[in-house]
């Protein structure tokens, strides 16, 4: 499960432009199922972004928990956060906004989706979940 939260300056982005991007990040988990990726986009006022003890009215600051998946090494964390890059620019870099994202890596074991343990990632389930695209109860193979 990633989720993206967005704080953005007030009109950063229409409705479509929020479609847009929240298929961009999508794309990104191509191997989970759509389900799995949520983005939460949250509009902060001028006067309450503050960057360096200043108001700032151009920053996006996004905080994108994992779950579903890890980056285990330090290879895998640098390609990623470029896939990231590129899948903001239209939206953040090419618009003139200044913008920072960090990731959070949850354990998967402290996950569930409307009562159910998601199955382990590649399982016969996770597969199925994807070709369904919504939780159900394990197949018990």
């Amino acid at each position: 499960m990633p989720l993206w939260k967005v704080y953005h300056p007030a009109d950063a982005f229409s409705a479509d432009d929020k479609q847009q991007l929240s298929q961009r990040i999508t794309a990104l988990y191509r191997n989970l199922p759509k389900f799995y990726v949520g983005v939460v986009f949250q509009e902060v006022a001028a006067d309450s972004f503050y960057v360096g003890g200043e108001p700032n009215g151009n920053f996006v600051r996004i905080w994108i928990d994992h779950i579903a998946r890890t980056l285990p090494t330090p290879e895998m964390r640098t390609w990623w956060i470029g896939q990231c890059d590129e899948a903001l620019a239209p939206f953040i870099r090419d618009r003139g906004l200044d913008w920072e994202f960090h990731i959070d890596e949850t354990a998967f074991d402290l996950w569930s989706i409307q009562s159910y343990r998601p199955p382990l990632p590649d399982s016969e389930d996770e597969k199925r979940w994807r070709r369904e695209n919504r939780p159900s109860p394990p197949t018990g193979q």
